[in-house]
């Protein structure tokens, strides 16, 4: 059958947040202030160390070179890239480099501190990965069981077959229900409504499905809308995330919160990543920035202007929160997401305390996309062809020619957030990074924090 819908003018739209997706970032500088420490990860109390560079890196890492990485994260804000940044490279469990610069409130001028507050965004998809593995070990479903199994409002599902730039366009039935497996690695037709012109992705910002009340409205949106594709034919960065979200509710009885706080925040030591900003914690969520796109000018946000505030509510408070999404709901703080990546370090276990087997973290990280699938847009870890990236279960994955063109081993995984944030896990040398800034590619240069980090990370790494 066709349909002819009223197409509306989403160009503008699509094209802003899309670049948003690239997390490339530009500012202007406020002030800057650097702490250099080191910490043990995997204790429950972390403790400083005095002296960064004579406690822990000796025969593993070029100590002129950590400086050369910590130098050019600052340079960063000095350079207007970025208003503020915090990273940190774990080896070991031990923390061999920290650096914060510049500052979380533009108008206030308080400096990025170790508590400071971040929009993690897509960050949060490997964190509802994890809750997704946590019950896969329980039994609760197969990776090849249909998602209609836990989503039955989805047994109808249709798939876009052609379509028109007039906005018309025609459907087919479903070869098969897509897979758990599918749903986990973006394969499954879902759409997400952040970018593209096809009429799912359309629909998608039509129906404002990511701005939906609660999971269960946002289901039966999803329910209405046709699939991009058929079932494993291609990947796209879709709202799939979201659909686990709602899966771990109906499995579990609990609201995602509830559940992401008593099976992994409470046991990890994370008390600051949460849906949504306390307000005895306010003062320390970090400002987030974008080039304005009528004025150019590199601003706070949100904008005056409503129209071009597609991303949400800003402040994260109890009282603005929409739906709990999995796919991109959560604040956090670089010592907490530490503590997460430690634990995916180790195994599945941190103090003590395991919330995966080691086995569901080797499923995670392992590519499932074919030959023919590759990633297309958003969450690359370097500017490498597309076929140089492979993908898991809720987390991008690094094949073997990205690996020997980088310096980053084959088998490591990462992601990242629309607003700067970025990381990347590295088994084989048992190393994993993360970087914390807050702005939006929304106009202005093209940034590349997260190669520039990785390649002197590697070029530190002594062989």
């Amino acid at each position: 059958m066709y349909f002819s819908p009223q197409r509306k003018e989403a160009n503008t739209i699509m094209n802003q947040i899309k670049s948003a997706l690239k997390i490339a970032l530009c500012a202007i500088v406020l002030a800057i202030s650097f702490t250099s420490y080191a910490k043990d990860v995997n204790s429950q109390k972390t403790a400083a160390f005095p002296d960064l560079h004579s406690a822990l890196v000796g025969a593993e890492f070029n100590n002129e070179k950590i400086t050369a990485l910590e130098n050019r994260m600052r340079q960063f804000v000095s350079d207007g890239d970025t208003m503020g940044i915090a990273t940190l490279l774990v080896h070991d469990g031990k923390v061999v480099s920290h650096t914060q610069a510049g500052v979380r409130d533009m108008i206030a001028g308080a400096p990025i501190a170790e508590d400071t507050i971040y929009r993690i965004y897509s960050m949060t998809k490997p964190i509802t990965g994890v809750a997704m593995m946590k019950l896969y070990e329980q039994g609760n479903f197969s990776l090849d069981d249909p998602v209609s199994k836990f989503i039955p409002e989805f047994k109808d599902l249709e798939v876009v077959k052609s379509y028109e730039k007039d906005g018309s366009f025609e459907v087919e039935a479903l070869e098969r229900q897509p897979t758990m497996r599918e749903l986990m690695s973006h394969t499954a037709g879902f759409a997400y409504g952040l970018y593209g012109g096809d009429p799912a992705n359309l629909a998608f910002m039509k129906q404002g499905v990511l701005g939906s009340a609660d999971l269960q409205v946002f289901i039966d949106k999803v329910a209405t809308i046709p699939l991009m594709h058929q079932p494993g034919k291609h990947w796209f960065y879709s709202a799939a995330v979201d659909i686990q979200g709602a899966i771990i509710e109906r499995i579990t009885g609990m609201t995602l919160a509830e559940y992401f706080s008593s099976e992994i925040f409470v046991p990890l030591g994370m008390p600051d990543t949460a849906f949504y900003v306390s307000a005895d914690k306010t003062d320390r969520l970090s400002d987030v920035f974008a080039y304005h796109p009528e004025t150019k000018k590199f601003q706070r946000m949100p904008f005056i202007e409503q129209k071009y505030n597609r991303l949400g509510d800003m402040s994260y408070r109890k009282e603005t929160l929409r739906m709990e999404s999995g796919g991109g709901g959560l604040v956090s703080t670089l010592a907490d997401y530490a503590r997460f990546c430690q634990m995916l370090a180790n195994g599945g276990e941190l103090g003590g305390v395991r919330v995966l087997n080691a086995a569901s973290i080797e499923l995670m990280r392992t590519n499932v996309l074919s030959d023919q699938q590759n990633m297309n847009i958003a969450g690359t870890l370097t500017e490498v062809e597309s076929d140089r990236l492979g993908f898991g279960l809720n987390v991008g994955t690094i094949r073997t020619s990205a690996a020997e063109k980088s310096g980053i081993s084959k088998g490591s995984y990462y992601w990242g957030g629309a607003a700067g944030t970025w990381f990347w896990i590295d088994p084989a040398n048992n190393l994993y990074f993360i970087g914390m800034i807050q702005r939006f590619q929304q106009g202005g240069p093209v940034v590349d924090f997260r190669g520039v980090s990785q390649a002197l990370v590697y070029d530190a790494l002594l062989k």
